[in-house]
């Protein structure tokens, strides 16, 4: 994207996503030069840069700000920000006021949380994140649980058996999957055989899983094949998804939606 490009961005939506675009490539960016790129204020950029902390995806430090690691949650919201976001707003179209549903870990399905929590009334997430737990605190519009086990500090979730002993307490018509990759052999697939077998116990109380991930996940797999069988499957993902892989899914009686790529 050229300068005369980022200098158009008028809308706040449109200035986060840029700076996020930024940060990716080059990891930190002073809030100078951004307010030179994007055509605004200092001040407009400071306040940018404070929503963006407050979603815990950036890091603010005198006179620059910084992406988080993106060995965690945080770092990795900021990474195609845009589409996961368009991902989890078609997500929520599913969702409505009152709605009990269950949400997985993963970038995508925090920002499904957050936005349910925003825009829907009376909503109980049931998840395994303690990521999404935290990073939804400040919302009223959602009652949170949060199913017990062990606690993985890489993943911020909780897995184990209690997993499965909490969510028999639900029967929720949808349950919000993210994913670490797909193989036509395999179907999606985890990197942590025990953050796959929370999935698998989860959703054996959902009438339908949904599962939300960027296209690009399409072209690698993890190493634990998730097999949660039985339910009917939904991949909401962006349109760069490649055509062999929606042919393959299409082929299993898995209904593929797209969203438009922020990146094409």
């Amino acid at each position: 994207m050229h300068s005369s490009d980022w200098k158009e961005a008028g809308m706040k939506s449109d200035r986060e996503s840029i700076i996020l675009d930024l940060l990716t490539k080059q990891n930190r960016a002073e809030v100078t030069e951004l307010s030179a790129l994007l055509g605004v204020s200092q001040v407009t950029v400071r306040k940018d840069l404070d929503s963006l902390e407050q979603k815990h995806i950036i890091r603010r430090v005198h006179g620059y700000a910084e992406l988080n690691s993106m060995d965690d949650i945080n770092g990795r919201l900021a990474y195609h920000y845009e589409s996961k976001k368009r991902i989890a707003e078609e997500a929520a179209k599913l969702v409505h006021d009152g709605d009990t549903v269950m949400i997985e870990s993963g970038s995508c399905c925090a920002l499904l949380a957050l936005y349910l929590a925003e825009h829907r009334k009376n909503i109980t997430i049931v998840t395994n994140s303690a990521f999404i737990a935290d990073y939804i605190r400040s919302e009223s519009g959602a009652q949170i649980v949060l199913l017990g086990g062990i606690y993985q500090p890489d993943s911020q979730c909780l897995v184990g058996p209690m997993v499965a002993e909490g969510a028999r307490n639900y029967n929720v018509s949808y349950f919000f999957v993210g994913t670490d990759g797909w193989s036509e052999r395999t179907g999606f697939t985890n990197k942590d055989q025990m953050r796959a077998q929370a999935v698998r116990d989860m959703s054996s109380f959902a009438a339908e899983i949904v599962f939300l991930t960027e296209s690009e996940k399409f072209s690698s797999a993890g190493t634990v094949p998730i097999n949660a069988r039985g339910q009917a499957e939904t991949v909401i993902t962006d349109d760069r998804i490649p055509e062999a892989a929606k042919s393959g899914l299409q082929s299993r009686n898995i209904k593929v939606i797209t969203v438009t790529d922020s990146q094409a």
